[in-house]
């Protein structure tokens, strides 16, 4: 009751009334691959030319404390269950929990008037072995590439809605996916839609498959760099459509990378031979190497940006604590969605904040190594780690009991000692720790 009381008075702030599907806001998500903050140029980047997402920014709301889990697919289970992996149990890797096929954020948007598309990266499961594994989830449309199956980006294999195209021969992914959503989102320009752009960059190719992938037209792979301009491009071309289809304002675009750059790049095949090169990013006149795997703030802080004219200020940015269980949540509450009766999530709605910027809730980011199960619900050899921690944009609390004062020490050299706590950072490890308990023992 608490919830559509709440969603009917931000629809009404908004200009959106309740139960008027032609005014609903649509949502453009777009989830970049391995794009850590320091890559932008809107977020000090000095190594790439970032002008599409510079003017989303400079025109948007940026977060400056936006948080996801050290590696792909935790973050994309988060997003699309509203919970934390350990909450799932034991979720393997390429893996989806059965239990929350239902209530996907995707099903909630569509079983509450959404048309929903998603085009570029999956990696919920192996689609060969559960084609239709996108539409069940939630999707009406689905242009996916073949993850470890096949190229994403010179001659990719791509599924459309279960089926393997036969026309890619030629082309280059990232245009494909970014046709994909265009077309998607002018057939369904005349109700509310979410349309999801899953990017295969800034990634770099496939590397487990019997042969090689196809080198690019240079006898190569893209390089990081050049990612990062197909990634910005892809923007400017997104919001172009939407520009040209006249929904600019009544869409609101989210931009956001689902974890840190990368340490290494894939850069050319020599032979059966995958050469790599490391990446290192300059941010604020500092070389910051990729630390995509790490609980560090390279391989979790992302750039989060909200643009939506008419409905977000220009120009604004927050010190929320944001983590990628509260889009779920977040996006319910645009559409004017009652979550499923009995749908627990973790994640708490930011939906007010892109009104008002300084309405600051408290609110803890979680993150959790590859692998951190419930206690007894794993087989040992597929843990890698059990170390897990719960942050605000001022503390960091790590499962094994370290904390650091993360404004102070971002690169955590070193950890408090507790023995010399004064009575304010008692209290609050304390509150971290009790975050941290109570994530760690739910489902």
């Amino acid at each position: 009751m608490y919830r559509m009381l709440f969603v009917g008075f931000l629809l009404f702030v908004l200009g959106y009334p309740a139960g008027a599907d032609q005014t609903r806001p649509n949502i453009l998500f777009i989830l970049a691959d391995d794009v850590g903050q320091e890559v932008l140029e809107c977020y000090g980047g000095q190594s790439y030319p970032t002008p599409h997402l510079n003017e989303l920014c400079r025109t948007g709301l940026k977060f400056n404390h936006a948080y996801s889990m050290p590696v792909c697919h935790p973050t994309r289970t988060t997003l699309m269950t509203g919970k934390y992996p350990v909450q799932l149990g034991n979720v393997k890797w390429g893996d989806f929990p059965k239990s929350e096929e239902a209530s996907t954020l995707p099903n909630i948007l569509r079983h509450g008037g959404y048309a929903t598309g998603i085009a570029g990266k999956w990696q919920l499961c192996l689609m060969r072995d559960d084609l239709e594994h996108a539409q069940r989830l939630g999707f009406d449309t689905s242009d996916l590439f073949g993850w470890h199956e096949g190229p994403r980006y010179y001659e990719p294999m791509i599924y459309h809605n279960g089926k393997i195209r036969t026309d890619t021969l030629g082309h280059y992914g990232p245009d494909l996916y970014i046709r994909s959503i265009i077309d998607f989102m002018r057939e369904n320009r005349d109700c509310p839609f979410f349309a999801f752009y899953s990017m295969a960059v800034s990634h770099d190719v496939t590397d487990d498959l019997d042969k090689p992938v196809p080198h690019g037209p240079f006898g190569r792979y893209g390089s990081y760099a050049e990612m990062v301009a197909e990634m910005d491009r892809g923007v400017g071309r997104l919001v172009g459509a939407l520009n040209a289809l006249k929904l600019r304002e009544k869409t609101v675009i989210v931009f956001v990378a689902d974890n840190g750059t990368p340490k290494k790049m894939i850069i050319r095949a020599d032979g059966e031979k995958l050469v790599q090169v490391p990446v290192t990013s300059r941010r604020n006149g500092l070389d910051v190497p990729g630390g995509k795997g790490n609980l560090t703030n390279d391989g979790t802080s992302v750039p989060l940006i909200i643009n939506w004219p008419g409905t977000v200020k220009p120009g604004q940015s927050t010190d929320q604590v944001v983590d990628f269980a509260d889009f779920l949540p977040t996006f319910a509450d645009l559409a004017g969605i009652e979550l499923p009766e009995g749908k627990h999530v973790s994640g708490h709605s930011f939906a007010k904040m892109l009104t008002d910027p300084s309405a600051v809730q408290p609110k803890y980011a979680y993150c959790q190594d590859r692998a951190t199960p419930l206690p007894g619900t794993v087989e040992p050899d597929r843990v890698e780690s059990n170390t897990a921690w719960v942050r605000t944009a001022d503390w960091k609390l790590y499962s094994d009991g370290r904390l650091f004062d993360m404004q102070s020490d971002p690169s955590e050299f070193h950890a408090v000692d507790q023995s010399h706590d004064s009575d304010e950072r008692a209290n609050v490890r304390v509150k971290l720790k009790r975050e941290l308990d109570c994530i760690l023992s739910s489902r």
